[in-house]
């Protein structure tokens, strides 16, 4: 069964990455991160939703160890403030504790390099880690 793809963000302080699932909603695929630079990233954002034909979007957010709240936690939430107000899609929050540790993991044993990661390639690797998560939890919900 098609469905819209779903689309993950990993929202930091210089780049944010981005993921896009299939249109069977099975597996998350990294895409190119952007740059947060104020509006324009929204505008880029925006873009996306529209020309991937995105029906959701889920965006990483950066609890503690512990599951409390961080500064880049309550950062994370004023942004995601934002993005709904430019969106007229879901905007989901979903927990991403320890995305960045496996995406360097992933990185590290495709023999990625740190340059590579600087690119922005960490930050997607961490969004499609962030979107396949969600797709496996909502599969396994509904049983399939």
């Amino acid at each position: 069964m098609l469905t819209q793809p779903l689309m993950a963000l990993d929202y930091g302080s210089h780049r944010i990455g981005v993921a896009v699932s299939d249109e069977l909603a099975l597996f998350a695929h990294p895409r190119s991160a952007l740059k947060s630079e104020g509006g324009k990233m929204f505008s880029q954002i925006q873009n996306l939703v529209s020309t991937e034909n995105i029906s959701e979007v889920i965006v990483g957010l950066p609890l503690t160890l512990e599951g409390g709240e961080s500064k880049q936690t309550k950062l994370t939430r004023k942004w995601i403030e934002k993005l709904r107000g430019v969106l007229d899609i879901p905007v989901t929050e979903w927990d991403e504790r320890l995305t960045s540790v496996q995406a360097d993991k992933i990185l590290n044993e495709a023999g990625r390099s740190r340059k590579n990661r600087r690119s922005g390639e960490r930050d997607s690797a961490a969004a499609a880690i962030i979107l396949q998560t969600v797709l496996d939890s909502r599969r396994a919900a509904e049983g399939n």
